[in-house]
């Protein structure tokens, strides 16, 4: 896998260094931020649809692209990523946002909208996930818990019921953590959040989480509310609680510090950015210019968070439409470079793209057939 990303990375900068040269000699500008030729006349309504995990970053990549185009009428209805990736394949949006990337079907499917190609995927909106909890005398006090991969694992299946476990009491030997039973609270919903939890506590806790990855919260412990912010409400109601939520809807829950290598990392976008660079390309996805990542949960990298919800925006290589391609090529560009990055970071508390990921973003966008 290191091989084939290394492989990836001499053609992602080969591509990147020829376009640059042929749209200027000498031009140094981060082919992201790099707006296509004439961006600025860019006019006309265009949409997007799906995840809800976007819809913050979106508004505020909108605010920012309509500077420098205010003729471009933009819009984004954050239906679910399914249903945004329904309407995309529907030819109804010019790109749909997912918490997952596209299946096999899917990739298929969509030469009917991207004119015989296949449309790709891309990150853009990195978020690390949070464990929250309210417990009276700790997350009031500003202080995180400490707790492993396995304890994670143990909370959220119900095998540790109270806050003085000796587990937890083990890895927080400074807090006076109370006899006081743990309530978990879960998303009663379809969730990419849910997903991507999942996804980490079955890669890093073996046997203790024996189930299969979905986007349904998967047992029966503890109790359901619908979307985020019913679990943030549930679990700011009641003291003992724990659940989860993106970063940015944390607000000023206590928040676990996971145990990475032999220490314990706080939850922060650069610390989610960390275990992002620390990952890989999913080489097995089929279909060109995807940039689909396979996140490393078990980074030992000092400072990484491993527990992230990676967002994609998917778009077709092709366009029935020229005004449509500019728009796409010149949207994503945009959303995906440094500029577009620290908007969503300042909006929402997101983990910049990492420059070794960015390159192989930068490479697929500039793909985009303009005429």
């Amino acid at each position: 896998m290191r091989s084939n990303l290394a492989r990836r990375a001499l053609a992602a900068l080969c591509g990147v260094a020829l376009i640059a040269v042929a749209a200027a000699c000498g031009d140094n500008t981060d082919p992201s931020d790099r707006p296509v030729s004439n961006a600025s006349s860019i006019s006309g309504g265009f949409a997007g649809a799906g995840a809800s995990s976007q819809q913050t970053a979106v508004e505020a990549w909108i605010a920012g692209y309509q500077k420098t185009n205010p003729k471009a009428k933009i819009s984004y209805n954050p239906s679910g990523s399914g249903a945004g990736v329904v309407t995309f394949l529907t030819g109804a949006t010019v790109w749909a946002g997912s918490d997952k990337p596209l299946d096999a079907k899917q990739v298929e499917e969509s030469k009917q909208v991207c004119a015989g190609s296949t449309a790709f995927d891309v990150p853009v909106y990195i978020s690390p996930i949070a464990i929250v909890f309210n417990l009276r005398g700790i997350s009031d006090e500003d202080h995180h818990i400490n707790m492993d991969a396995t304890t994670i694992a143990k909370v959220f299946n119900g095998k540790i019921t109270r806050w003085n476990d000796a587990a937890l009491a083990k890895q927080n030997p400074d807090l006076d953590l109370p006899d006081l039973p743990i309530t978990v609270v879960h998303r009663s919903d379809k969730s990419g959040t849910t997903l991507n939890l999942l996804e980490y506590l079955k890669a890093t806790a073996g046997k203790d989480w024996p189930y299969a990855l979905s986007e349904n919260w998967p047992n029966d412990v503890g109790q359901g509310a619908k979307g985020t912010s019913g679990v943030i409400s549930t679990i700011d109601q009641a003291d003992g609680t724990i659940g989860y939520a993106d970063l940015s809807q944390a607000g000023g829950m206590g928040t676990v510090a996971v145990k990475v290598g032999d220490s314990y990392t706080e939850i922060s976008a650069d610390a989610a950015s960390k275990a992002v660079a620390d990952s890989t390309l999913d080489e097995t996805v089929p279909g060109a210019n995807r940039v689909v990542l396979d996140i490393n949960h078990k980074t030992t990298v000092e400072g990484a968070y491993p527990i992230v919800l990676v967002s994609y925006d998917i778009a077709c290589p092709v366009y029935k439409d020229a005004d449509t391609a500019r728009f796409a090529q010149s949207w994503l560009g945009y959303i995906t470079g440094k500029s577009g990055q620290d908007q969503a970071e300042h909006a929402t508390g997101s983990a910049p793209l990492p420059d070794n990921i960015a390159q192989y973003v930068r490479a697929s966008v500039d793909a985009i057939e303009v005429k």
